[in-house]
């Protein structure tokens, strides 16, 4: 049963996929709660938004299971507070709804809905949505990791005021080090620019790269139009200023590589150093004088990383490297 906050936890094994059913309707939440646990995924349950926005920033669900009509915050407010956070905009929601008519169709996909089931609620159906979004989703944080392995620090923005509308782990670090301000809005130079080229693609003229100095890094800013953006406008545009576009971090210094490696294999920041010289074909004595440490600590941060990658060797260790940013890229 739910608690006094109105969340609860079913159990499925650790590491399952983790589903959070909203619904103030307890056969609702029965319902729904027996088959997803008989799937083997892990139920997080809120009977209202408040409860639900809470939950979901604190446990980061792979999906959610939302109801359209609820007292209190109805379930198109919960689902854009949801999209509004750059941490749960990239979970896939799916209305739970029965309402059919097609305002509200409408209002689900323009609060951010991923998709929609009509009650009365047909288990069936609901497991094989949450399988194709959960899918889905996978290989989007597939993509997003295999930027930033290589150096490469990804958000997409909302065109018509410039909020972040998710962002890769590497771009949220780059933009809070060198532009600080919170985790929602986008640096206001970027914000103009991101205007800028918009205009500039939808009239057909070449793309155009920012560069922004801080310090000794240089970050360059890419504009791209999203995959799934409307390319139907004679021009190429991607549907005027409620667009979203993709914008692609890369930091021209070493530091922003070993934060790519450090993030790709899990190595502590140390180690991505060590793993980075060695890469580049540097001796223990060349990585000790470039890092201000002795050639023995170098050789036992190795030690480390070899037993961390499954390997016995710096070759081993640098093509395991390799090889592991080549996958992620793959997707």
């Amino acid at each position: 049963m739910p608690d006094a906050d109105g969340v609860t936890l079913a159990g499925a094994p650790g590491g399952a996929d983790v589903v959070l059913v909203v619904d103030d309707v307890p056969d609702n939440i029965a319902l729904l709660n027996d088959a997803l646990d008989e799937a083997g995924y892990t139920v997080l349950v809120a009977t209202g938004g408040e409860a639900a926005l809470a939950l979901a920033a604190r446990a980061l669900p792979d999906i959610v299971l939302l109801d359209a009509v609820m007292p209190g915050m109805d379930g198109f407010e919960v689902a854009r507070r949801l999209k509004a956070d750059p941490d749960t905009a990239p979970i896939p929601i799916v209305f739970m709804t029965g309402l059919t008519e097609t305002e509200h169709v409408v209002a689900a996909f323009g609060a951010g809905g991923s998709d929609y089931v009509t009650k009365p609620i047909r288990p069936r159906e609901v497991l094989a949505r949450i399988a194709a979004h959960l899918h889905q989703a996978r290989a989007q944080r597939q993509a997003r990791h295999a930027l930033d392995a290589f150096g490469h620090a990804t958000l997409v923005v909302r065109e018509r005021d410039g909020r972040r509308v998710w962002q890769t782990a590497l771009a949220r670090r780059l933009l809070a080090e060198h532009f600080g301000g919170d985790e929602h809005g986008t640096p206001p130079e970027v914000i103009a620019w991101v205007a800028r080229e918009a205009l500039r693609r939808r009239a057909g003229a070449e793309a155009q790269t920012l560069t922004v100095a801080r310090g000794a890094r240089r970050i360059t800013f890419a504009l791209h139009a999203m995959p799934d953006s409307s390319m139907d406008d004679a021009d190429g545009g991607t549907g005027g200023a409620s667009a979203e576009w993709l914008v692609v971090m890369r930091a021209s210094d070493d530091a922003a590589i070993v934060e790519a490696i450090t993030l790709a294999l899990e190595l502590t920041a140390r180690e991505a150093e060590v793993l980075y010289w060695v890469v580049k074909g540097k001796t223990n004595r060349d990585i000790g004088d470039i890092l201000g440490t002795s050639p023995r600590t170098v050789t036992k941060h190795l030690e480390h990383i070899f037993a961390k990658l499954g390997v016995e060797t710096r070759t081993a260790a640098a093509a395991v490297a390799m090889a592991r940013v080549k996958e992620l890229a793959r997707g």
